[in-house]
C-alpha cells in the first residue's frame, strides 16, 4: 500500500492545530445482557461539557466501566443514544468512532511486541497520516508526557516501569489528537507515589490540551483531585449526585453519597487546591558548579539556615545546612541531604502535606514540567491553607443552618395561617 502523499492540504486535514474537547450527551443509555433480568446500566442520561473532566465513581459492579465503554461502543448499548458534538454516533461504524476517541486503561494495554514509538504511532497510521507526520507526532507525544524521545523511542513495554507504561498509554490515546479521552481506572495498578505523579501529569496535560475526559475510578480522593464534576453512581449506573467536588463535599445528596465522601471532608478539600494556588517560600539556591566558598558565604550571610543545591539541569539535588558546610572539608560530595521527594505545581495541597510530613525539614521543593526548581512549600503555608478551608467550611455550615431555620420558620407560619383559616371557616 503506497504511503499517503505529504501534501499541505492533507497535513492540514490530518493534523489539526490542536483539537479541543467535544460535548458528550448520553440519552437513556441502557445495557442488558442475556440471561440477566436486570439491566447492567439502566436508562442513564447525562450531559458532559466540551473540555470538561468528568469522573465516574461508584462501588464495584455498579456499571461505571460499562457506561464508559458504551461511549466509544466497545460495549454496544441495548438502547439509548450517544451524541458527541451533537453528532449521533450510535449508528456509525464503531471502528471509525474509536479512532476519534482516545482510550486508556489500567496496566496501559500496550502491545508487548511493539516498541514505544510503534504503540504511539498506531492510530495516526490507521487514519492515514504520512510517515514524517507520524514520526513528529510520536516525538511530540513522548515529550508531552515527560519521556525523553531519544531514550524511550525504541524501547519495548517490558523495559519500562509501570508508571512509564501508563505515560506511554496516555500518549498513545492522545496521538491522533482526539477530542475525547476515556480512561478506565488508568492508574489503579501502580504504586501510590507513581499514582500521585501520574495524576499530576494528567492535570498538567489537561491544562494544555483542554480535551473532554471521562475517567472511571473507585477512589473518591482521586475523583476529587482530578474532576471538574463527579458523577457518584449507584448500582446500574443510576446517578446519585452529579456535581462539582466542592458541592459534593459540602452538600452530599444523601447517605449513599456521604458514605463515599467519608470522614474528614475539610481535609479532603485539600485535594481541591493546587500548589500553584498558594504562596511559595523563598529559599536561596546554589548549583553543583558553584565554588565551595561562595556557597559557604551565601549561607553564612543570609537569614536562612539552609539552602537548596540544584544540579546542572536546575533540578533539586541536595539540602545543605550550615553544619554540613563545616563538615564538608573542601568537598560537598558527602555533605547535605539528598532531595528524595518533590511536588509539581499541579500537585494538590494534600500531596504537598504528605511530602512535608515525611520530610525531616518540614518542607518540599516544587518543580516544573522538566523537574526544574520553582520554589518551596513549607508547613506554615500548608497549615494556613488548612485553617482557611476549615473557616470556609464553618461559615458555610452556619449559612446552611440559617437557611434551614428560615425555611422551617416559613413553613410554620404557613401551617399557622392554614390553621387560622380553618378555624374561621
Amino acid at each position: 500500500m503506497p504511503e499517503p502523499s505529504d501534501t499541505a492540504a492533507e497535513t492540514a486535514a490530518a493534523t489539526p492545530a490542536a483539537t479541543s474537547g467535544a460535548s458528550i450527551e448520553l440519552e437513556n443509555l441502557t445495557k442488558r445482557y442475556p440471561g440477566n433480568p436486570n439491566p447492567s446500566v439502566d436508562n442513564v442520561s447525562m450531559e458532559i461539557k466540551a473540555g470538561e473532566t468528568v469522573i465516574f465513581v461508584g462501588p464495584s459492579g455498579c456499571g461505571k466501566s460499562t457506561t464508559l465503554k458504551m461511549i466509544n461502543r466497545l460495549i454496544e448499548p441495548s438502547s439509548g443514544r450517544i451524541r458527541i458534538n451533537d453528532e449521533d454516533v450510535t449508528d456509525i461504524d464503531p471502528v471509525k468512532l474509536r479512532r476519534k476517541v482516545g482510550y486508556a486503561i489500567q496496566s496501559s494495554g500496550l502491545f508487548p511486541h511493539m516498541t514505544v514509538a510503534e504503540n504511539i504511532a498506531l492510530v495516526p497510521k490507521m487514519v492515514g497520516w504520512s510517515k514524517s507526520k507520524v514520526k513528529d507526532r510520536v516525538e511530540e507525544m513522548l515529550d508531552l508526557v515527560g519521556l525523553d524521545p531519544r531514550e524511550f523511542h525504541g524501547r519495548y513495554p517490558r523495559q519500562l516501569s509501570g508508571g512509564q507504561q501508563q505515560r506511554v498509554g496516555v500518549a498513545r490515546a492522545l496521538a491522533a489528537d482526539p477530542p475525547v479521552l476515556l480512561m478506565d481506572e488508568p492508574f489503579g495498578a501502580v504504586d501510590p507515589i507513581t499514582r500521585d505523579h501520574l495524576q499530576d501529569e494528567l492535570i498538567r496535560l489537561q491544562h494544555e490540551l483542554h480535551k473532554t475526559i471521562v475517567f472511571v475510578t473507585h477512589d473518591f480522593d482521586e475523583a476529587i483531585k482530578l474532576g471538574d464534576r463527579i458523577a457518584v453512581l449507584r448500582e446500574r449506573s443510576h446517578i446519585a449526585q452529579f456535581d462539582t467536588p466542592e458541592a459534593i463535599l459540602t452538600n452530599p445528596a444523601d447517605d449513599f453519597v456521604s458514605g463515599f465522601v467519608g470522614a474528614g471532608a475539610a481535609l479532603k478539600r485539600l485535594n481541591l487546591t493546587r500548589v500553584r494556588d498558594v504562596e511559595m517560600a523563598d529559599v536561596p539556591t546554589v548549583t553543583v558548579d558553584d565554588p565551595l566558598q561562595s556557597i559557604f558565604n551565601k549561607l553564612r550571610s543570609g537569614p536562612h539556615n539552609e539552602l537548596l543545591m540544584l544540579d546542572r539541569r536546575g533540578r533539586p539535588y541536595k539540602w545543605l545546612r550550615r553544619g554540613d558546610l563545616m563538615r564538608a572539608k573542601g568537598s560537598l560530595a558527602r555533605a547535605g541531604q539528598l532531595v528524595h521527594d518533590t511536588v509539581t505545581r499541579d500537585a494538590t495541597l494534600h500531596d504537598a502535606l504528605e511530602a512535608v510530613l515525611i520530610d525531616s525539614g518540614g518542607r518540599v521543593a516544587v518543580t516544573g514540567r522538566r523537574g526544574e526548581y520553582i520554589g518551596v512549600v513549607d508547613m506554615e503555608t500548608l497549615m494556613n491553607s488548612v485553617h482557611e478551608l476549615l473557616e470556609a467550611d464553618r461559615l458555610a455550615a452556619i449559612e446552611h443552618q440559617h437557611d434551614l431555620e428560615e425555611t422551617r420558620h416559613h413553613l410554620t407560619e404557613q401551617e399557622l395561617e392554614g390553621a387560622d383559616g380553618g378555624a374561621d371557616g
